[in-house]
């Protein structure tokens, strides 16, 4: 199993940006999914979490800016960032707790991390 990360980039205060996960290989089930943000030298910090059904958690950088979508039928997670700061610049981590088809517990796989960037 492998997550692709994706939409990290370079974007102005105030504006937004979307930031997509998807895993592939030997998958039958996937529970949560989530971001989580961690730059050099500095603790991770927790952003959302959303489970099969839809449900979601937020931490506190994220609450009332963020929103954390998955699409289940293409084992897809979305994180829509708005009125970006510049103190979001980080990298930003998807994981997702998948069971694969030769196992039947779930294990959490680490996507590779994504850059933000927020300028001033």
């Amino acid at each position: 199993v492998q997550l692709q990360a994706s939409g990290g980039g370079l974007v102005q205060a105030g504006n937004s940006l979307t930031l997509s996960c998807a895993a592939s290989g030997s998958i039958a089930s996937i529970n949560v999914m989530a971001y989580y943000r961690q730059a050099p030298g500095k603790q991770r910090e927790f952003i959302a979490s959303i489970r099969p059904g839809g449900s979601s958690v937020y931490g506190n950088a994220a609450k009332g800016r963020f929103t954390i979508t998955r699409d289940n039928a293409n084992n897809m997670v979305y994180l829509q960032m708005n009125s970006l700061k510049v103190e979001d610049t980080d990298v930003y981590v998807c994981t997702m707790d998948v069971m694969n088809t030769q196992e039947t517990t779930y294990r959490r796989y680490w996507g590779q991390g994504t850059q933000v960037t927020v300028s001033s």
